[in-house]
């Protein structure tokens, strides 16, 4: 498959290497990585530990068998941040063996399968975790609750989080529960007055445990736009695209919609808009490309929360445009320097 070829001038900005970028892109992740400690215990942390062992060791493994340089392509930080991604995605007590298979299928089959960094058209944190969200539903939904595990009200301890995820404790199901996106799917006949008083995910405790996290997260990737690491038209695109979505479906019937402030600060939004989407190999390249390709994942994941079969849309909505991504970036080349007009997509015969 031929790949879009962008035209020059090329400009490198001094000290912008993929190393940099990747460095950037993990400590934006830190407020979020904080927060998500604080509210859901140490899981997050020892599953960003277990996933980037994992991820170093596969990348290692893989670029020996293809006989490559291992220090120099590990000193990129891809694979570490693919660990990095993950690690947050995944429940905070999802069993350790899952978080291994993430990690190893988003490094061996999304990434390293395709060439490695630069080659992969998919986003490989994303498939690791599609493929484990469908592969193994129960444990991918085991979210705790807002007061962690402890009847207390604390939550888990450094020891028990180890515990959970290395030696499943059965009293765990007996604390986790779903997620707002998860609760408000599953009203079945309650309308939303209904289900945001009587769900135990819709509480207004749980709803700000989401929304602190979404806040860190934002926090992170306004972070990202000031350092000029990411633009802001796939983010910003997306966001608009989804609070467009929810608007519209809100003012029509707010009594089976949830509203536009609950889309945009529940679930994976902020950091799936910052983080994910703006992958920067399998997502567009040209700035009107970028705006189509962030509209086009806020629409997929407002339509799988509100209708599919899983409570967030965001790595399936990022999978499916990632396939539409070389598209979009041929019928939205920038004019090329010294040309009047733009090339516009492909013509038959043409040679490319």
């Amino acid at each position: 498959m031929a790949l879009l070829r962008i035209s020059s001038p090329h400009a490198q900005r001094a000290g912008h290497r993929t190393s940099w970028v990747m460095q950037m892109v993990i400590l934006a992740t830190v407020p979020g990585i904080l927060v998500q400690t604080w509210l859901f215990g140490f899981g997050t942390l020892i599953n960003i530990m277990i996933a980037s062992v994992t991820a170093l060791a596969c990348e290692a493994a893989i670029l020996s068998i293809r006989r490559r340089s291992v220090a120099f392509f590990l000193k990129d930080y891809s694979a570490l941040l693919t660990a990095v991604l993950l690690g947050i995605a995944l429940p905070p007590v999802v069993p350790w063996w899952v978080t291994v298979t993430a990690v190893g299928f988003a490094i061996i089959f999304a990434k390293q399968l395709y060439g490695g960094l630069g080659n992969n058209p998919f986003n490989p944190a994303m498939v690791g975790y599609a493929i484990v969200l469908v592969s193994f539903p129960v444990p991918m939904s085991q979210w705790l609750g807002h007061t962690g595990l402890t009847t207390s009200g604390e939550t888990l301890s450094f020891a028990q989080s180890l515990q959970a995820i290395f030696h499943h404790l059965p009293s765990i199901d007996g604390y986790t529960m779903a997620t707002p996106l998860d609760g408000f799917k599953h009203k079945d006949l309650l309308d939303s007055e209904a289900a945001f008083s009587s769900i135990p995910a819709l509480q207004s405790a749980s709803l700000n445990s989401w929304l602190w996290i979404n806040l860190a997260y934002l926090v992170g990737g306004l972070g990202l736009l000031w350092l000029r690491v990411i633009t802001w038209h796939t983010p910003v695109a997306l966001l608009a695209a989804l609070l467009a979505m929810s608007g519209v479906f809100y003012a029509i019937d707010p009594s089976q919609f949830a509203s536009p402030w609950f889309h945009l600060m529940t679930g994976a939004t902020m950091f799936g808009a910052f983080f994910i989407a703006t992958d920067p190999v399998s997502s567009c390249t040209s700035n009107r490309g970028k705006l189509i390709y962030g509209a086009g994942i806020g629409i997929l994941i407002y339509i799988i929360r509100s209708w599919g079969g899983y409570p967030d849309g965001v790595a399936f909505a990022v999978l499916l445009m990632n396939f539409t991504a070389p598209l979009i970036d041929y019928y939205t080349q920038p004019r090329s320097y010294g040309h009047k007009k733009a090339k516009k997509g492909l013509k038959i015969g043409e040679d490319n």
